[in-house]
């Protein structure tokens, strides 16, 4: 039975998840085997996906539910709480 990690987060960058940010969301979760499922409004998308991030459209302030389904899946919420901590690295 594959292991389950859940968070959620607000993201806090100024742009919210434009095309880079979810470009390099997308891009972190591809580094990992586990699956990523990001859940806004009651609606769930595959986290490796730009298009579906991209649909998201999360903007400054929106909350999303994150969950990742496999053996690395704290490594992989690791990772994506990081990188929405550091803003996606925007503010540099």
């Amino acid at each position: 039975m594959d292991e389950i990690a859940t968070t959620r987060l607000t993201i806090i960058n100024d742009l919210g998840l434009h095309a880079r940010a979810a470009t390099l969301l997308v891009q972190t979760a591809s580094r990992f085997e586990s699956d990523l499922y990001i859940s806004k409004d009651g609606r769930q998308i595959n986290g490796k996906s730009i298009m579906g991030v991209l649909l998201l459209t999360a903007g400054k302030g929106t909350e999303l539910e994150v969950e990742a389904i496999g053996a690395d899946c704290q490594e992989l919420i690791d990772a994506i709480e990081e990188l929405v901590k550091n803003k996606f690295g925007e503010d540099k």
